[in-house]
């Protein structure tokens, strides 16, 4: 079986583990702090604040700029439902937009339909490593007065106009999950320019603590490991490496796949460098749950992110939301899956799923 993503785990990575459980500072020490310094550097922020999940990482960004009871964040309809989900956890309501059919990223003109006198913040998801119209976004939040929150646990390295995603934001977020482009088992980041976020949110990681102690809020612990760091400043050093071998094994898949018509390759706008965290195909002839388990039985482990919008799970109808908000994201869940593009492919790899693609007609 080739597998849908596997983590790129050597030497390195595991030396670097060794040397936190000899040296006896297992918990939030000096290598969190390296990885918080090195991974703001990369990205272009001002400030990282390492954190146990991706989840909890959006979960702390949006109470650290006030987001809560009474406010509304619009989001997208087509993710994983981590970010709404952590909408909910501080109090406030998630509000969905719907996504442009070629990029599957929120469509700008859905969010300013959405826009009312208690919307506080945006918060757009880079889905499978591809930027949002941050332009628009942008200048949506600034006409508007609205806070810009990114989620960006599936863009490490991306760029949009020769910046790097997550850094156009009030706060952006990024998840080191055992499938994401940069692996600490478990972990997440925050990252902002805003003094008084990053204060905020070093209180609310650790139990509301100014200082050891000293509880100024009601909070938890949403630390980091010093051994989920050291995985992470390993990872790091790599990343532009492995998105290389990404972007490869995706340019091979587009030129391969262009040409059949019952799929649609991944759109890329020009002023975009996806880091490729997912190659996702449209199956345009009504067959997407066959093709799926053409390919699984084929030895070609393929996932559908997502199969439906966040809003038609089971728990958010419970709570009020409906079928039809999002029509464009209803559809695309029904047509999309994705297919290995990680670096763990070999070129045999890469020719067997092109071939059994193209054999799922005949």
């Amino acid at each position: 079986m080739i597998p849908i993503s596997k983590p790129d785990i050597g030497e390195d990575e595991i030396r670097a583990v060794e040397d936190v459980l000899r040296s006896g500072f297992l918990v939030q020490h000096e290598k969190t702090k390296e990885f918080e310094d090195d991974f703001s550097s990369y990205i272009g922020t001002r400030y990282g604040i390492a954190t146990s999940s991706g989840t909890t990482a959006l979960m702390i960004a949006l109470e650290a700029l006030g987001i809560g009871k009474g406010d509304e964040v619009i989001t997208t309809a087509f993710t994983f439902q981590a970010t709404t989900n952590a909408i909910l956890y501080v109090g406030a309501k998630p509000v969905f937009a719907d996504i442009d059919p070629k990029t599957f990223n929120m469509d700008p003109d859905s969010v300013e339909k959405k826009i009312t006198e208690n919307t506080k913040a945006i918060m757009p998801v880079h889905l499978y490593g591809q930027t949002c119209d941050m332009k628009r976004l942008q200048e949506i939040c600034y006409d508007n007065g609205l806070l810009l929150v990114e989620d960006a646990a599936q863009a490490h390295g991306a760029e949009y106009d020769g910046k790097k995603a997550g850094s156009f934001g009030d706060a952006s977020c990024f998840s080191f999950y055992a499938t994401k482009n940069i692996v600490t088992a478990e972990g997440g980041m925050i990252l902002t320019n805003s003094e008084d976020a990053v204060s905020n949110a070093r209180k609310i990681r650790n139990h509301g603590q100014s200082e050891q102690y000293l509880q100024e809020l009601l909070s938890y612990n949403f630390r980091m490991t010093d051994i989920n760091a050291a995985l992470g400043l390993v990872q790091l050093r790599k990343l532009d490496f492995l998105n290389a071998k990404r972007a490869e094994n995706a340019k091979f898949f587009t030129k391969e796949l262009s040409d059949i018509d019952w799929l649609e390759t991944p759109f890329v706008p020009d002023n975009v460098i996806p880091s490729w965290h997912q190659y996702t195909l449209k199956i345009l002839n009504g067959r997407r749950d066959e093709f799926l388990q053409y390919m699984n039985d084929n030895g070609i482990g393929c996932r559908v992110y997502y199969p439906m919008p966040v809003y038609m799970q089971p728990f958010y109808q419970s709570i009020g939301f409906k079928e039809g908000l999002c029509p464009i994201a209803e559809r695309v869940s029904r047509e999309v899956v994705s297919i290995p593009v990680g670096p763990h492919l070999t070129e045999d790899d890469r020719e067997k799923i092109v071939e059994t693609i193209k054999g799922f007609e005949k």
